[in-house]
């Protein structure tokens, strides 16, 4: 895989991913952007929070709400370092989210472009726009190396 120059949010995104695994969680980050600013980052937390459903993208979600004071979160982007599983992929449509970069896909766990592909079915109320494999290496390198160490 080739290594690019990473946007600045992606780049944060990883950082978020590796403060996951600092945390003993699996690596994963995620940060809301809007007008060229962070609102919102997070990383993977079901372990430390012992709640199945804080991904780092909905942790994010919530705190860009949060910050935004709004539960639609129009006009913002969302990077991700691993494509967005069902439940994740549930929150940005109901967060209106616009944009969505993400770094490595998921065959197993994503629903964008793997498994229930969520924005293309026709009962997704809101499509973003999708722009995946951005910071694809590093984020693979990154669950790679992770899950090489709990084996």
């Amino acid at each position: 895989m080739t290594r690019w120059p990473l946007p600045e949010p992606m780049a944060l995104a990883l950082a978020q991913a590796e403060k996951a695994v600092a945390a003993g969680e699996v690596p994963i980050g995620a940060v809301v952007f809007k007008d060229g600013r962070v609102i919102a980052a997070a990383h993977n937390a079901p372990r430390i929070l012992r709640d199945p459903t804080a991904h780092a993208e909905v942790l994010a979600i919530r705190a860009a709400a949060q910050a935004l004071g709004n539960e639609r979160l129009d006009g913002c982007e969302l990077w991700v370092t691993l494509e967005p599983c069902a439940m994740c992929a549930g929150a940005i449509v109901h967060a209106r989210i616009a944009r969505v970069y993400y770094g490595a896909a998921d065959p197993k766990g994503g629903a964008v472009e793997h498994g229930a592909r969520v924005f293309e079915q026709d009962q997704c109320l809101h499509r973003p726009e999708v722009y995946p494999g951005i910071g694809e290496a590093q984020a693979a390198d990154l669950l790679r190396g992770f899950f090489r160490e709990r084996r």
